[in-house]
């Protein structure tokens, strides 16, 4: 194999495929990147079993060949190197090591068979259908902090993309939920999606996906069935495995009577919560909520190091009540909201909470109350 390619666009193509490899594995050619020269430039391609990535670079080819590289001292060495110079790749024969030559500097690295790299052969992928990377990325953003981290549960270890009709019209649909709080948006569906099944996109793949989209603009292919998903990015293809699992019936905590409604400056809101939070303990982090007539009372009381009030004005005209979350969650969910104010609707100190934008937008969110 002898290859030549500019730095900038190996490094590009080598950041978005490396960081799917795991840094401790037990499989050493795991441990790798492969890659393959041939007519259309060099393939990189990077897999975790579970997760694969693969891009093509511009490359000047002159000898085809594919071999296997440690992929984060890859990286690195690439990353080292200067701006704007060339990148000679070069095997012999059945050397076991690969050349790197760019300028002065010369690295030798050691090798694995290319035969025994893994493939995440997809297989059949009968529900293809296309998304704004904008569209996408809000279904990710929107929902990605109430994925759970708790593996027992590991069918809320990601988001549960679906189809659904409301009155008639055909919405895709994301949610996710950790048990304390809740994240739903929709979106209208595109052509093609109303027959996919229901499945639930890994957190590692979330997080992958969120990274590879660098064009807003842009439109991404989606194709899927029921156990893998593939997007497609341009030059850039990530394919992965879905959770075999099956996501709870999340309308259920959606509460559909909350009549009490408190209307807040999103910005005056979240300020006021980060500040009387700083006194919150580590392991509790409750703030309390006192709601009357007009105006909001929040309080946090840390028997270890103090308490804290802070009042802002609201529209709330229902009966007064008080209510406890936890700051952080709070402070996550008002992070998502796009409008300058926020709307509450409330029940009572033991029910959840829908908190949305007050004009009712895409996305919606629960969150359930603590005992302060």
């Amino acid at each position: 194999m002898k290859v030549t390619l500019e730095r900038a666009a190996l490094l590009k193509s080598l950041g978005h495929v490396h960081r799917v490899v795991e840094r401790r594995t037990t499989i050493p050619i795991l441990s790798n990147v492969l890659l393959r020269a041939s007519e259309g430039g060099l393939r990189l391609q990077a897999t975790d079993l579970d997760l694969e990535v693969v891009e093509t670079a511009a490359a000047e080819v002159t000898q085809p060949g594919s071999t296997t590289v440690p992929a984060h001292t890859f990286y690195d060495i690439v990353r080292k190197l200067p701006d704007g110079s060339q990148v000679a790749l070069e095997q012999a024969g059945d050397s076991g090591t690969l050349t790197i030559r760019s300028g002065r500097s010369r690295f030798t690295l050691q090798t694995l068979a290319e035969t025994d790299f893994p493939d995440l052969a997809a297989g059949e992928l009968p529900v293809r259908f296309e998304l704004t990377a904008s569209d996408l990325k809000r279904l990710i953003d929107k929902t990605q902090f109430a994925i759970s981290t708790e593996e027992t549960r590991y069918y809320l270890n990601g988001i549960y993309l679906h189809a659904v009709e409301v009155e008639g019209v055909a919405l895709l649909r994301a949610v996710a939920t950790d048990g304390h709080r809740l994240a739903r948006i929709e979106l209208p569906a595109p052509t093609g999606s109303e027959a996919m099944p229901g499945v639930i996109v890994p957190r590692k793949t979330v997080s992958e996906v969120q990274r590879l989209v660098e064009d807003p603009a842009g439109t991404i292919a989606i194709e899927l069935s029921p156990t893998k998903i593939r997007f497609s990015f341009g030059d850039v293809v990530l394919t992965s495995k879905l959770i075999d699992g099956t996501f709870p019936d999340y309308g259920r905590v959606i509460p559909q009577g909350n009549d009490k409604k408190l209307t807040v400056d999103k910005s005056e809101f979240v300020a006021a919560v980060d500040r009387v939070s700083t006194i919150s303990s580590e392991r509790g982090r409750a703030v309390k909520l006192a709601i009357g007539d007009g105006k909001l009372v929040l309080s946090v009381t840390n028997p270890d190091s103090g308490s804290a009030t802070e009042e802002i004005e609201v529209d709330y005209d229902s009966d007064a009540l008080e209510i406890g979350f936890n700051s952080r969650y709070l402070l996550d969910i008002a992070a998502q909201i796009d409008t300058e104010t926020a709307l509450l609707k409330l029940a009572d100190p033991g029910s959840p909470t829908v908190i949305q934008d007050k004009d009712g937008a895409a996305a919606l969110y629960v969150l359930m109350p603590m005992r302060v």
